[in-house]
């Protein structure tokens, strides 16, 4: 993997260290190029006409994103945002009063938000699974909740998006399978830092969004949906002529692929950028990646372990490229200032975005540091000696 190249090829990484790819990382400038072009010609010609033009480029995102998580074209829908996928996914399932979804304390705000409004709706019931002393999900009594409960849904965060846990995701998808249970897996935060396989890890659903990891256009994402998904049937509550065709007066044929899931009007050029994104990662190669990022985040763990005051949050045996801390010596507020007056780049998080996990620490908010490829270790030790003032 040639560092040098990927910086020169990404321009927001010359001026600042950018390390907040968890929230919305750079784009390579192929990306930004894709995007552009098409947007200047759709001026000229208008949306219909251009759009059918690139037909084979639009279909180049669902064999691309096919190549990332290893499926099929015809298993990936695309999406608007992670949570507009995972909404799509979540309404094509029968709830009933009284139904359970099993979950944990590390779901993103907007998920565990969902699960209170259909709480609220449908009368369906949550169960959180406990974390071991270490962070670790408790696989054992998991498993045991699921054997009891007999949960209508599973839904975790791959790796959730206020700290550095990374969920066993592989595992979980075993004791779904054992048990038939339905599983809608949260990999926004996974997809283009990590190796995602879907076949290893035996989801239903999986939901992924373009503008973090994968270094894609905002207002862009998708769906995974399984063959198990699509030959049940499934789909969800409101679609348009995107996912059925209407064959009567009073019928409608749905449509065999997951492209049932998607909806019929989007960002043509939004998808194009975003299938870009997913052809420069793809070229590259997600192992590569993966193997720079472990051991990028590693040495930056290392490093910020060691400055006086500084405190790591992150627990679990298994840690991700997102690392989050706070500062004994000083406010976090002066803390994240003399950040930005070094032009280093960050995300904050607050109790209000991640409540059960920050009660449990006892944390009022944190400061989080996303590196991704791009970063090099020089930027890191940077960041430290800044920190160290």
């Amino acid at each position: 993997m040639d560092t040098g190249l990927i910086r020169e090829q990404t321009k927001g990484c010359k001026d600042k260290i950018f390390l907040n790819s968890a929230g919305s990382s750079l784009v390579p400038k192929s990306v930004t190029e894709k995007m552009v072009s098409y947007l200047q010609m759709e001026a000229l010609e208008g949306g219909y006409a251009l759009e059918n033009q690139f037909a084979a480029e639009l279909e180049d995102f669902y064999i691309q994103a096919g190549i990332l998580l290893n499926c099929a074209p015809g298993n990936i829908a695309f999406a608007t945002s992670a949570t507009g996928a995972f909404a799509r996914a979540i309404s094509s399932i029968d709830f009933k009063a009284g139904d359970i979804i099993l979950t944990t304390d590390d779901d993103y705000i907007s998920n565990q938000l969902a699960f209170l409004s259909m709480k609220q709706r449908f009368g369906i019931r949550i169960i959180r699974a406990n974390n071991l002393t270490n962070g670790d999900l408790d696989l054992e009594a998991f498993e045991k909740l699921v054997i009891s409960h007999q949960p209508k849904l599973v839904a975790i965060a791959y790796m959730p998006t206020n700290s550095g846990f990374v969920q066993p995701a592989e595992e979980l998808g075993l004791i779904c399978r054992k048990y038939d249970v339905l599983y809608l897996l949260d990999a926004c935060q996974a997809v283009g830092q990590r190796a995602v396989d879907v076949q290893r890890i035996g989801c239903d659903f999986l939901t992924a969004t373009g503008r973090k990891f994968l270094r894609g256009p905002r207002g862009t994402g998708f769906l995974y949906v399984s063959d198990k998904v699509l030959n049940a049937q499934l789909v969800p509550l409101i679609f348009d002529m995107q996912g059925a065709d209407w064959t009567g007066d009073d019928t409608y044929t749905l449509t065999r692929t997951a492209k049932r899931f998607e909806l019929y009007e989007s960002s043509i050029a939004g998808k194009l950028g975003l299938a870009e994104a997913l052809k420069y990662i793809n070229e590259i190669g997600i192992t590569a990646i993966e193997e720079y990022n472990i051991s990028l985040i590693q040495q930056f763990r290392d490093g910020l372990g060691k400055v006086t005051g500084l405190r790591l949050h992150d627990q679990g045996s298994v840690l991700s490229n997102i690392l989050t801390f706070t500062t004994d010596n000083r406010s976090l507020g002066d803390t994240a200032q003399l950040l930005k007056d070094h032009q280093v780049y960050f995300s904050m998080s607050f109790r209000n975005f991640a409540r059960l996990d920050f009660n449990k620490k006892d944390l009022d908010g944190v400061i989080r540091f996303s590196p991704h490829y791009f970063n090099t270790t020089e930027e890191l030790e940077k960041t430290i000696d800044i920190l160290n003032y």
